[in-house]
């Protein structure tokens, strides 16, 4: 078992930055995938960026060039660094950590752009 702790949201002007965080109560050296996931009101959640344990990334369309994905194994952390925040990415972003089979979320932190 392992428990997910978001933090770094908040509210930001439309060219803004955020970084979020993503601490793990243990170890995430052996996960297969680390990812960030996020929820628009009345809309599916959807995949925004994603890391495996090889270093390979993978960004929606909608952040690319705009977002990054990295961790710290050391501090057992996922970040998500946000850039030229535009207001369709507001949204409740989580974390998810996947080693089949079990895949674990945190609780969500909100992100919201506006002026």
């Amino acid at each position: 078992q392992v428990q997910l702790v978001e933090s770094g949201g908040g509210l930001v002007q439309p060219g803004g930055s955020l970084r979020l965080s993503c601490a793990a109560s243990r170890s995430i050296f052996s996960f297969n995938v680390m990812a960030w996931y996020r929820q628009a009101p009345g809309k599916q959640r959807e995949l925004v960026a994603a890391s495996n344990s090889g270093g390979a990334t993978n960004y929606a369309d909608a952040v690319k060039g705009r977002f990054t994905i990295s961790t710290d194994n050391a501090k057992n952390t996922v970040y998500l660094q946000m850039n030229s925040l535009k207001p369709e990415d507001t949204a409740v972003y989580y974390c998810n950590l996947f080693r089949a089979p079990n895949t674990y979320w945190g609780q969500g932190t909100q992100v919201t752009v506006s002026l």
